[in-house]
């Protein structure tokens, strides 16, 4: 019997929120949905709040997922859009605790490590191996999904399903025990 699981991640944005959901089945990740949350119609900052807490309040109802990870917010520059993202992201959050779905944080780099094995990967790097993984046929138009779907990835392989064993007793053990790791 296999175990299955429902993995939501959120790439928040105040102009598009990307989102990708995953299904674990055994050992195996499989895509359930991508895309993004478009805010940009929106001139008034309160509303595109409401529109993050609706939509991922809509999402986590339709997949009902058992967890939910979150890319956290990078230090930048500019401080008001800093503030205007971590807002977004608070909001995403908050739809899920409202639901009751457990909530992790990952950083950017943390992210882009885990997918392409580069902290300092390209959104394109990101993109081009998630399609390798998961073999859809055209990638997004809006690379904010692909990112979802990599906090989606990361937090699955952050599990501890995929792991480096202090039982291995070399490369080639790891490889043998961990295929989709190396490709």
């Amino acid at each position: 019997m296999s175990q299955e699981s429902i993995i939501l991640g959120i790439d928040p944005g105040t102009n598009l929120m990307g989102y990708g959901i995953i299904k674990i089945t055994g050992n195996k990740p499989s895509l359930l949905s991508m895309g993004v949350i478009h805010l940009v119609k929106y001139d008034n900052h309160a509303l595109k709040l409401k529109r993050i807490f609706e939509r991922v309040s809509g999402i986590i109802r339709e997949y009902k997922p058992d967890e939910m990870a979150l890319e956290a917010p990078f230090f930048g520059k500019n401080v008001q859009s800093m503030l205007k993202l971590g807002r977004a992201q608070g909001v995403a959050m908050a739809a899920g605790l409202s639901l009751d779905v457990p909530i992790v944080e990952y950083s950017p780099r943390k992210i882009k490590q885990s997918i392409t094995g580069s902290g300092a990967a390209s959104k394109e790097q990101v993109a081009a191996m998630l399609k390798s993984i998961f073999k859809y046929k055209e990638t997004p138009q809006h690379l904010d999904a692909t990112d979802g779907l990599a906090v989606a990835l990361c937090h699955y392989y952050q599990k501890g399903t995929i792991t480096a064993s202090k039982n291995y007793s070399g490369w080639e053990a790891f490889v043998k025990q961990n295929p989709k790791r190396t490709k």
